[in-house]
């Protein structure tokens, strides 16, 4: 099963580092869901939860403030400015 690797920052520390399976989060332009080959995408993160189901099918959710999600060959990346658990 394809995986997706999951990286959610802020600017004081690593939140999650890791496999998972699917992302949601809240963008200016709605919520998305990213899958395993999933096209690549920019977007901007408006005030809202970010959840990261990991690939042992464990959920994180995490509050973010805003800030910016990347996608590109299985890898996305949450740069929050801030970020909690």
């Amino acid at each position: 099963m394809a995986t997706l690797t999951v990286e959610v920052v802020s600017p004081e520390k690593r939140v999650f580092s890791g496999e998972a399976t699917m992302v949601s989060a809240r963008t200016l332009d709605g919520d998305i869901g990213i899958l395993p080959d999933h096209i690549s995408l920019l977007g901007v993160l408006v005030p809202g939860v970010v959840t990261v189901k990991a690939a042992d099918g464990t959920t994180s959710d995490f509050d973010m403030t805003g800030g910016f999600i990347s996608v590109n060959k299985n890898r996305v990346s949450i740069l929050g400015e801030q970020a909690q658990a």
